[in-house]
Protein backbone atom coordinates (compact mmCIF):
# COMPACT_ATOMS: atom_id res chain seq x y z
CA UNK A 1 0.00 0.00 0.00
CA UNK A 2 0.93 3.63 -0.42
CA UNK A 3 -0.38 5.04 2.42
CA UNK A 4 2.36 4.90 5.09
CA UNK A 5 0.11 5.48 7.88
CA UNK A 6 -1.72 1.65 6.76
CA UNK A 7 0.91 -0.24 4.81
CA UNK A 8 -0.81 -3.03 5.12
CA UNK A 9 -4.29 -1.31 4.99
CA UNK A 10 -6.83 -1.08 7.51
CA UNK A 11 -7.95 -3.10 9.54
CA UNK A 12 -11.14 -4.71 8.26
CA UNK A 13 -13.11 -6.42 11.22
CA UNK A 14 -13.74 -10.38 10.01
CA UNK A 15 -17.20 -11.66 9.40
CA UNK A 16 -16.77 -14.83 9.80
CA UNK A 17 -14.01 -16.09 12.02
CA UNK A 18 -12.81 -20.58 11.70
CA UNK A 19 -10.38 -22.00 14.09
CA UNK A 20 -7.83 -22.01 11.48
CA UNK A 21 -7.92 -18.32 11.40
CA UNK A 22 -7.55 -18.17 14.80
CA UNK A 23 -4.23 -20.48 14.67
CA UNK A 24 -2.69 -18.02 11.60
CA UNK A 25 -3.54 -14.66 14.44
CA UNK A 26 -1.86 -16.62 17.52
CA UNK A 27 1.28 -17.73 15.11
CA UNK A 28 1.51 -14.14 14.13
CA UNK A 29 1.32 -13.16 17.45
CA UNK A 30 4.22 -16.01 18.06
CA UNK A 31 6.04 -14.62 15.45
CA UNK A 32 5.71 -10.72 16.54
CA UNK A 33 8.24 -10.36 18.84
CA UNK A 34 11.13 -11.64 16.62
CA UNK A 35 10.00 -9.88 13.88
CA UNK A 36 9.80 -6.78 15.68
CA UNK A 37 13.01 -7.41 17.17
CA UNK A 38 14.61 -8.14 13.28
CA UNK A 39 12.92 -4.94 12.00
CA UNK A 40 14.64 -2.80 14.47
CA UNK A 41 18.39 -5.10 14.59
CA UNK A 42 21.45 -2.30 13.81
CA UNK A 43 19.34 0.68 14.08
CA UNK A 44 20.95 3.79 15.97
CA UNK A 45 19.68 6.32 18.01
CA UNK A 46 19.16 9.16 15.57
CA UNK A 47 17.21 6.21 13.06
CA UNK A 48 15.34 5.38 16.25
CA UNK A 49 14.32 8.90 16.72
CA UNK A 50 12.88 9.16 12.64
CA UNK A 51 8.98 9.07 12.51
CA UNK A 52 7.72 6.52 10.30
CA UNK A 53 6.40 9.24 8.68
CA UNK A 54 5.57 12.92 8.37
CA UNK A 55 3.63 13.85 11.66
CA UNK A 56 4.16 10.02 12.70
CA UNK A 57 5.59 7.91 15.82
CA UNK A 58 9.32 7.66 15.71
CA UNK A 59 10.35 3.85 15.58
CA UNK A 60 11.09 4.52 19.45
CA UNK A 61 7.76 5.13 20.06
CA UNK A 62 6.40 2.36 17.77
CA UNK A 63 8.85 0.07 19.95
CA UNK A 64 7.83 0.58 23.48
CA UNK A 65 3.78 1.28 22.24
CA UNK A 66 3.69 -2.40 21.35
CA UNK A 67 3.62 -3.72 24.77
CA UNK A 68 1.92 -1.11 25.97
CA UNK A 69 -1.07 -2.27 24.11
CA UNK A 70 -0.38 -5.44 23.89
CA UNK A 71 -0.54 -5.82 27.84
CA UNK A 72 -3.85 -4.00 27.49
CA UNK A 73 -5.30 -6.29 25.32
CA UNK A 74 -3.36 -9.64 27.68
CA UNK A 75 -5.41 -7.95 30.85
CA UNK A 76 -8.87 -7.70 28.73
CA UNK A 77 -8.37 -11.18 27.73
CA UNK A 78 -7.96 -12.53 31.30
CA UNK A 79 -10.69 -10.14 32.55
CA UNK A 80 -13.45 -11.57 29.86
CA UNK A 81 -12.52 -14.83 30.77
CA UNK A 82 -12.85 -14.64 34.31
CA UNK A 83 -16.21 -11.75 34.57
CA UNK A 84 -19.00 -11.65 32.70
CA UNK A 85 -18.75 -9.30 29.36
CA UNK A 86 -16.58 -6.53 31.75
CA UNK A 87 -16.78 -2.71 30.50
CA UNK A 88 -12.77 -2.16 30.06
CA UNK A 89 -10.77 0.67 30.80
CA UNK A 90 -9.50 2.37 27.44
CA UNK A 91 -6.03 4.37 27.51
CA UNK A 92 -4.47 7.06 25.91
CA UNK A 93 -1.88 5.47 23.79
CA UNK A 94 -0.89 8.92 22.57
CA UNK A 95 0.04 10.33 25.63
CA UNK A 96 1.63 7.26 26.53
CA UNK A 97 4.36 7.33 23.72
CA UNK A 98 5.03 10.85 25.29
CA UNK A 99 6.13 9.63 28.80
CA UNK A 100 9.84 9.93 30.04
CA UNK A 101 9.77 5.92 29.83
CA UNK A 102 9.13 6.08 26.23
CA UNK A 103 12.16 8.37 25.73
CA UNK A 104 14.60 6.98 27.97
CA UNK A 105 14.11 2.97 28.44
CA UNK A 106 16.56 0.86 26.55
CA UNK A 107 14.86 -0.84 23.51
CA UNK A 108 16.14 -4.07 24.64
CA UNK A 109 13.35 -3.48 27.60
CA UNK A 110 10.68 -3.08 25.94
CA UNK A 111 11.44 -5.66 22.94
CA UNK A 112 12.29 -8.37 26.12
CA UNK A 113 9.13 -7.56 27.60
CA UNK A 114 6.71 -8.01 24.37
CA UNK A 115 8.67 -11.80 24.33
CA UNK A 116 7.84 -12.53 27.18
CA UNK A 117 4.38 -11.16 27.32
CA UNK A 118 3.57 -12.95 24.17
CA UNK A 119 5.23 -16.13 25.51
CA UNK A 120 1.92 -15.94 28.58
CA UNK A 121 -0.26 -14.71 25.60
CA UNK A 122 0.08 -17.34 23.10
CA UNK A 123 0.21 -20.26 25.94
CA UNK A 124 -3.43 -18.71 27.08
CA UNK A 125 -4.60 -18.27 23.49
CA UNK A 126 -3.73 -21.98 22.36
CA UNK A 127 -5.57 -23.38 25.30
CA UNK A 128 -8.69 -21.52 24.65
CA UNK A 129 -11.79 -23.48 23.52
CA UNK A 130 -14.07 -21.64 20.99
CA UNK A 131 -16.41 -20.90 23.62
CA UNK A 132 -13.82 -18.86 25.74
CA UNK A 133 -13.44 -16.87 22.05
CA UNK A 134 -16.90 -16.13 22.01
CA UNK A 135 -16.70 -14.28 25.17
CA UNK A 136 -16.83 -10.89 24.89
CA UNK A 137 -15.46 -7.38 27.08
CA UNK A 138 -17.29 -3.61 26.09
CA UNK A 139 -14.81 -0.83 24.79
CA UNK A 140 -16.79 2.34 26.11
CA UNK A 141 -15.62 4.21 23.03
CA UNK A 142 -15.82 1.21 20.23
CA UNK A 143 -18.74 -1.20 22.08
CA UNK A 144 -18.77 -4.53 22.56
CA UNK A 145 -15.85 -7.37 20.89
CA UNK A 146 -15.35 -10.95 21.01
CA UNK A 147 -11.91 -12.61 21.96
CA UNK A 148 -11.95 -14.09 18.60
CA UNK A 149 -12.32 -10.20 17.09
CA UNK A 150 -10.17 -8.75 19.46
CA UNK A 151 -7.11 -11.67 18.45
CA UNK A 152 -7.58 -10.88 14.78
CA UNK A 153 -7.34 -7.05 15.51
CA UNK A 154 -3.67 -7.40 17.68
CA UNK A 155 -2.68 -9.96 14.89
CA UNK A 156 -3.22 -6.84 12.29
CA UNK A 157 -1.77 -4.47 14.85
CA UNK A 158 1.26 -6.03 15.45
CA UNK A 159 2.27 -6.46 11.18
CA UNK A 160 0.78 -2.81 11.29
CA UNK A 161 3.34 -1.26 13.17
CA UNK A 162 6.45 -3.76 12.39
CA UNK A 163 5.61 -2.80 8.90
CA UNK A 164 5.58 0.77 9.31
CA UNK A 165 9.46 0.47 10.38
CA UNK A 166 10.25 -2.33 8.02
CA UNK A 167 8.92 0.36 5.13
CA UNK A 168 10.78 3.18 6.68
CA UNK A 169 14.06 1.19 6.57
CA UNK A 170 13.32 0.53 2.97
CA UNK A 171 12.68 4.46 2.28
CA UNK A 172 15.52 5.42 4.29
CA UNK A 173 17.80 2.78 2.24
CA UNK A 174 18.61 1.57 6.22
CA UNK A 175 20.29 -2.44 5.58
Amino acid sequence: MDDARYPIGPFAPPTTITQADRDGWIAVLDAAPTTLRAAVSGLADEQLNTPYREGGWTVRQLVHHLPDSHLNSYVRFKLALTEPAPVIKPYFEERWVELPDTRNTPLEVSLTLLTALHQRWTTLLRAMSKEDFARTFAHPESGVQTLSESLAYYAWHSEHHTTQIINLRQREGWS
